[in-house]
């Protein structure tokens, strides 16, 4: 099995669960660090908005991965799909996952799944279609 074909959402999986359970569900709400705006509010950036931008740059990844038509990507969606599954069923049955943070990265291997498989989809018909000119 490739490494391309690891869905990397499960780090952000991974990440939200290192922070969670060391650090407590309370930490989702700590800042991180603060900044001054030039209209005289301040910004605050918390662990649970940095899992969220984590979990966003890696389902970008995880859509571009998907226009690939390889073998790998055929294990990456079904992973992706295991992934969504072990996200849910934490999402359910743990209390610490309770939180709008995990329910986010939860939307997001769902996007991750269905976005997969539909580009996926929709590369190869475009494959087939060029084969077929020719």
């Amino acid at each position: 099995m490739s490494v391309r074909a690891l869905p990397l959402l499960v780090f952000a999986f991974l990440l939200y669960n290192a922070i969670v359970m060391t650090m407590g569900v309370d930490s989702l709400q700590q800042h991180i660090f603060r900044l001054h705006l030039l209209s005289g509010g301040d910004w605050t950036f918390t662990w649970g908005d940095f899992i969220l931008l984590v979990t966003l740059i890696l389902l970008f990844v995880e859509i571009v991965k998907s226009t690939f038509t390889t073998t790998s990507t055929l294990i990456d969606h079904a992973l992706s799909m295991v992934v969504f599954m072990a996200v849910g069923a934490e999402f359910l049955l743990v209390d610490k996952a309770a939180t709008s943070v995990f329910f986010l990265i939860l939307v997001a291997t769902l996007i991750d799944v269905i976005g997969g498989y539909t580009i996926g989809i929709r590369v190869a018909r475009r494959d087939l279609n060029i084969g077929a000119d020719h």
